[in-house]
């Protein structure tokens, strides 16, 4: 059955789990199995893709690229990938990044164009070159010399969509810029092995070369294997300003667990911004080394998946609405 991440109803909230703070993160664990854990109800068929990844044998990092992947290539997902939405010249720009836990390493692409899978071309990055981060023009040539398959990535939906709001900005009151979702997909093996990694099309109509906190590490995502990890979605400006995803990371790194951390980071760029925490579009999933997960966001319809070898549900976020 499809989900309406707007309007998904009848969901449980994700209970904490108490567990001694001594100990390698395998015996950390409370579940030894792996947990995957994503952003909106779409993230639910790339975490079922990350465990089928982790059952065949395959790493942590392989589970991440191959979950997102899936997000990627679904037309109907119109924020990430081939199902993307278009910058105001009418051309998908793609973002993607992916880090690894125990190494800190990380890979990041920008701005890329022609390449439906923007988180393979990311690790490739990381893998291939000794930068973080390529961008434009740049990385689609290195997406070109790695062998990467090209494709049309502008849907015939949203051309059409892109047509109507583009005739409609003469107007007095522009067209409003319709919502926009990334995948955020985090996760840790049954040895506490962590790695996350994000993907978007970015901010539908945004100016031609417009990049939010996607594929920025510390932004948009952020992995430390001695710690947790955190991904974001929503508005990449209000997220990026207070390194988001860091933050996190920080907060849990202080002792706070997952859910703590994640409302202590929208609390402070609620204040920090000075605005009424609806109008901010800030939402964050995390989870710690001990197995422990979370989420909260200023967005009522924010949802987020989680999946373990024994559950597949999509979960409610804590609300921060002051």
């Amino acid at each position: 059955m499809t989900l309406d991440r707007r309007q998904f109803t009848g969901l449980t909230a994700a209970a904490a789990m108490v567990v001694p703070q001594t100990g390698d993160a395998a015996e950390l664990r409370a579940d030894p199995g792996p947990l995957l854990i994503a952003t909106w109800p779409f993230g639910l068929a790339a975490c079922k893709q990350s465990l089928a990844t982790l059952r065949k044998g395959e790493g942590i990092l392989d589970a991440v690229e191959q979950g997102i992947r899936v997000t990627e290539a679904d037309p109907a997902v119109d924020s990430v990938g081939v199902g993307g939405a278009p910058n105001a010249a009418g051309v998908v720009q793609l973002d993607a990044c992916i880090m690894d836990g125990p190494s800190r390493r990380a890979g990041s692409v920008a701005g890329l164009e022609g390449y439906p899978h923007p988180i393979s071309v990311a690790r490739r990055v990381m893998q291939r070159t000794k930068h973080v981060m390529l961008v434009g023009a740049g990385a689609a040539q290195f997406a070109a010399e790695q062998g990467f398959a090209t494709q049309q990535l502008l849907t015939d939906a949203q051309r059409q969509r892109w047509l109507e709001w583009k005739a409609r900005q003469p107007l007095p009151k522009p067209a409003a810029i319709p919502n926009h979702d990334t995948i955020a997909l985090l996760g840790v093996d049954a040895e506490g092995r962590m790695a996350g990694g994000c993907s978007t099309s970015g901010l539908a109509y945004k100016l031609p070369g417009r990049v939010g906190d996607s594929p920025l590490i510390g932004g948009g995502l952020y992995v430390d294997g001695d710690v947790g990890a955190a991904g974001a979605t929503g508005i990449g400006e209000n997220i990026l300003r207070y390194c988001g995803s860091f933050l996190i990371v920080e907060f849990m790194r202080s002792g706070l667990d997952p859910t703590a951390a994640c409302r202590k980071a929208v609390e402070r760029i609620v204040q920090g911004e000075r605005r009424p925490a609806a109008d901010l579009s800030v939402n964050f999933v995390a989870l710690d080394r001990r197995g422990r997960f979370g989420a909260a966001g200023t967005d009522q319809g924010f949802r987020y998946a989680v999946v373990t070898k024994d559950r597949a549900e999509i979960m409610q976020p804590v609300l921060v609405e002051t």
